[in-house]
């Protein structure tokens, strides 16, 4: 079977893309309800108790997953196929714990072979920030 493109990745072919782009196991995370710009996405990030660690909070490894595919989906909205992560910095500043949360990412540069986003996670109810990345992709 031949591989789709479904660059650029636009609020109309999200639903598709994500589907027919991302692994199984990244979509059991259950990130939904996608806000596509050029440059931008963001997703929401329902609470699970599958993600949580027995302290309650959502394990950083789920996080820094959802923050990883938020970007890749903003990297597709160009007309640039990415070829993936080539590096992702994130600081976690507090727990993710008793609510959904509102992943984004937004693109701050292109360069020639890569380009760099910038990401954060987000108490839906709180508002509070949970966590920061800087991610370089490579093109």
């Amino acid at each position: 079977m031949a591989a789709v493109n479904y660059n650029p990745i636009t609020q109309e072919n999200i639903e598709e893309a994500y589907e027919g782009i991302f692994a199984p196991w990244v979509k059991d995370l259950g990130l939904y309800d996608f806000r596509v710009e050029h440059g931008f996405t963001s997703a929401r990030l329902p609470i699970s108790d599958r993600l949580k660690f027995s302290s309650g909070a959502v394990c950083g490894q789920a996080l820094m997953a959802v923050i990883d595919t938020v970007t890749a989906i903003a990297m597709g909205t160009t007309e640039r196929t990415p070829k993936g992560t080539a590096y992702q910095h994130t600081h976690f500043l507090r727990p993710a714990i008793d609510e959904d949360f509102l992943v984004e990412a937004k693109i701050m540069r292109f360069g020639k072979t890569t380009a760099y986003a910038d990401a954060k996670i987000t108490g839906v109810t709180s508002g509070k920030i949970i966590a920061h990345a800087v991610l370089e992709f490579a093109f």
